[in-house]
């Protein structure tokens, strides 16, 4: 495809807030590659919170399946009709490719390895690329690229800063006496990638004889507040669960020392600031989800249950069926069996190990 200049590109991400927070390292190389291009996004509007943290962005267009579909897709359209120079669309969906042939004079789009599929959007799409479930998200989102012809880069992701939340926070800390601290997050957008309370709870008295600040965060869904109810009274543990904004929670964590908590938004949000990750892992595939390094250019390829690269460790359970992927062990959000079989004391081990290396 040719790459010459661009003015406006629109990259279409109709998927989770994780897809959506790593398209920065796209993002970040099209700025490159382009220089002043205008950049605009269209993501579900659940995730727009997500797409907030994203730098280089104009605009943030949003569909809402609750104001249904058919109206959201004639809204769009009608939005974004034939006004970008380029569409590169990460999603495979129909829905989502059309978008991207009508929004771009020029586009390139994921799509999906059956044929049956998608030989009609090879047909109007200008370039496309085969999503890969073997490969990490980021090379994923990165992979048109290849096609524009842009000349390799390192593969970053890189979240925004917030300065005047930081400062906030930094008042919040200095109030409360904290200076060096971790954060613990427990939550997650679905209850079964969620460590189980027993465990967490054992996991948290352990890391409050390690005489550092462990601050809890998370959101205010359901599944946060009965967390912040289960939380135990422990001077160390201090609950910020339901009290910050997003861009609170990034600025948050970019002071933090390191991140413990499962793989969620939270997780890659950390990993992009090069902070100390330890991640519990469930059914995720790692190949696909596990924090991105950008020291190493790498993630995590196969499942053991400690394993380390570059500022990453990751957390599994010895069985055999990890990771399957699924929603649950009945693919239907119920329980992981898997999370219930990781040990809070070899997590704590490893934690109290790493802080020795800082002391």
């Amino acid at each position: 495809m040719n790459s010459r200049a661009k003015k406006k590109i629109l990259i279409i991400i109709q998927r989770s807030n994780g897809d959506v927070f790593l398209s920065t390292p796209l993002i970040d190389n099209l700025t490159a590659l382009y220089g002043s291009v205008a950049i605009d996004l269209l993501v579900n509007d659940d995730t727009v919170p997500t797409a907030r943290t994203i730098g280089n962005i104009s605009n943030i267009h949003s569909f809402s399946y609750k104001a249904g579909r058919i109206h959201e897709s004639i809204r769009i359209i009608k939005t974004v009709y034939k006004k970008y120079d380029l569409c590169i669309n990460l999603t495979a969906s129909d829905r989502a490719v059309f978008f991207a042939i009508l929004a771009g004079r020029s586009c390139i789009s994921a799509i999906d390895k059956k044929r049956s599929r998608s030989w009609w959007k090879k047909i109007f799409l200008e370039d496309s690329y085969e999503f890969d479930t073997s490969r990490h998200i980021v090379l994923n989102n990165t992979k048109s690229l290849e096609l524009l012809g842009a000349e390799k880069r390192k593969t970053t992701v890189t979240p925004r800063r917030f300065p005047a939340e930081e400062t906030s926070m930094r008042k919040r800390l200095e109030k409360l006496g904290i200076g060096k601290f971790i954060i613990f997050h427990p939550s997650a957008q679905y209850e079964y990638k969620m460590y189980p309370s027993h465990l967490r709870t054992r996991l948290l008295e352990l890391l409050h004889t390690l005489d550092i600040p462990v601050i809890v965060t998370g959101g205010k869904s359901r599944l946060d507040s009965t967390i912040k109810g289960e939380l135990p009274d422990l001077h160390n543990v201090h609950d910020f669960i339901g009290t910050t904004s997003l861009e609170e929670l990034t600025a948050l964590s970019n002071l933090s020392i390191a991140y413990i908590g499962n793989d969620t938004l939270n997780m890659h949000i950390a990993a992009s600031q090069n902070k100390r990750i330890f991640a519990i892992f469930g059914p995720t595939i790692l190949k696909s989800w596990s924090p991105w390094s950008n020291e190493l250019q790498r993630s995590a390829v196969d499942d053991m249950p400690a394993q380390t690269y570059g500022n990453v460790t990751i957390f599994q359970a010895a069985m055999p069926c990890v990771a399957c992927g699924l929603a649950g062990c009945d693919d239907n959000h119920g329980p992981s069996e898997c999370l219930y079989n990781i040990d809070p004391s070899m997590i704590y081990t490893e934690v109290k190990q790493w802080l020795k290396t800082l002391r």
